[in-house]
């Protein structure tokens, strides 16, 4: 990790621990057996590393150990034979140094860029192992389909069948015998598998895994053909970057999704997603342009259905996400405004997306100084968030919750402070 060995790290983690006048039992053994897995640190050990890696301590705690851990890992070029290595790479079972080392912003934001500019290889017949024909295409899209459109609370029950589902289809690419139309189809549906499971990684704050799943994503559609896809992965990625601080490897990676995109519902969302990346930079007139431009290329005409990764894509998203916008760029006046706007347009059966829209309204509500409106949207998100098992929305909540420190006698505060240190 940074070129460091063991003993490196466990001597800076003590000069560290000396410097604030404490004492430090880092040493190499310790180091490994957290490197490998088999123990973690303890908090105060975790603030020592925080400090030895430069690391926000707000980051340490929205995102627990070992996910806000620092990595270095390179992504694979894109090319004949990627798919395997990236998609097997993220399907590893056992825990080791790199289960919690993520890509840096230069490696994703180059592997965006080859992307944007290469074409994928011809894909040649594949004559080893057992025949894949179409009927065994066929059933496997079905499963995926049916698989992939769970909702939250379903889905969470289903995490091994998904991991399944994709190591199965991974080992049909690398060990069957099947025409170039057959490997297409067989990378469309991993790379859809292996977005969906890098999903559900996020949502639980896998952040590395997610990353991992999203980087073989990518390279399937990239096989495949796909360029929407391609591009919807790679908008996952910087979409997890913005999440993570750093929306500014969030905008270069759109950047270079959106120079190949083709779909207007595809296209809108990079633009919405871009404008978030924008507003956490305080970059408020290129915010707006991309908010305008996600708003026309919703409302495009499009000769095709929209793909199925962002289909669920409405005027509700780009409202809400656009309150966000406003509430990062220091509007919460307006912010309010769309975020009601949108979550009132929200379908029903979008539960979890409901639950995330309320902890915006919450976020607005604490910016305008009205206490007991953010609580009772905090405490309805997070009562949401825990029946369905949406992890990521229990995190968006929680840190909402020093802000109400202060106003414990607010009514619905005191609710609201129980309810999140029983979640």
């Amino acid at each position: 990790m940074r070129g460091w060995s063991q003993t490196d790290l466990a001597r800076k983690i003590r000069k560290t621990a000396e410097r604030r006048g404490l004492r430090s039992g880092a040493v190499k053994q310790r180091i490994s057996k957290w490197e490998n897995g088999r123990a973690n640190p303890d908090d105060d050990s975790q603030d020592l590393l925080a400090e030895v890696f430069d690391t926000d301590p707000a980051l340490v705690r929205a995102l627990g150990w070992p996910h806000w851990v620092p990595g270095y890992d390179s992504t694979l070029s894109l090319g004949p034979g990627s798919t395997v290595p990236a998609l097997r790479e993220a399907l590893k079972l056992s825990i080791d140094r790199r289960a919690f080392l993520g890509y840096t912003g230069a490696s994703l934001t180059g592997i965006a860029l080859q992307w944007a500019v290469s074409e994928p290889s011809a894909m040649a017949d594949a004559r080893g192992g057992s025949r894949v024909d179409a009927n065994l295409v066929d059933m496997l899209e079905d499963h995926s389909v049916r698989l992939t459109a769970l909702a939250t609370e379903q889905r969470q029950h289903a995490a091994r069948l998904l991991d399944a589902h994709l190591t199965t289809v991974t080992d049909l690419i690398a060990d069957g015998r099947y025409t170039s139309g057959m490997g297409k189809r067989l990378h469309a549906l991993a790379a859809s598998l292996s977005q969906t499971v890098g999903w559900y990684r996020f949502d639980h704050g896998r952040h590395a895994s997610a990353a991992r799943f999203w980087h073989g994503a990518l390279h399937s559609a990239h096989a495949s053909g796909d360029r929407d896809l391609g591009a919807g992965v790679l908008s996952d990625l910087a979409y997890q970057a913005t999440w993570l601080r750093d929306p500014r490897t969030a905008v270069e990676i759109l950047e270079h999704a959106l120079t190949r995109v083709t779909h207007p519902t595809a296209r809108s969302l990079l633009h919405l997603r871009k404008a978030r990346a924008h507003a956490a930079l305080g970059e408020s007139a290129v915010c707006n342009r991309s908010l305008a431009a996600a708003e026309r290329e919703l409302g495009a005409a499009a000769g095709d259905p929209s793909p199925a990764w962002c289909a669920w894509m409405s005027p509700s998203d780009l409202a809400v996400d656009s309150g966000r916008c406003q509430l990062d760029l220091g509007d919460p006046r307006k912010a309010h405004q769309l975020i009601q706007e949108g979550t009132g347009l929200l379908p029903h059966a979008r539960t979890k997306t409901r639950a995330v829209f309320r902890t915006y309204e919450a976020g607005a509500f604490l910016r305008s100084g009205d206490i007991d409106q953010a609580a009772a949207a905090a405490s309805e998100a997070l009562t949401m968030a825990n029946r369905i098992g949406a992890p990521r929305c229990v995190a968006l909540v929680r840190d909402l919750v020093p802000a109400f420190t202060g106003h414990a006698s607010a009514e619905g505060v005191p609710e609201l402070l129980e309810l999140a240190r029983a979640s």
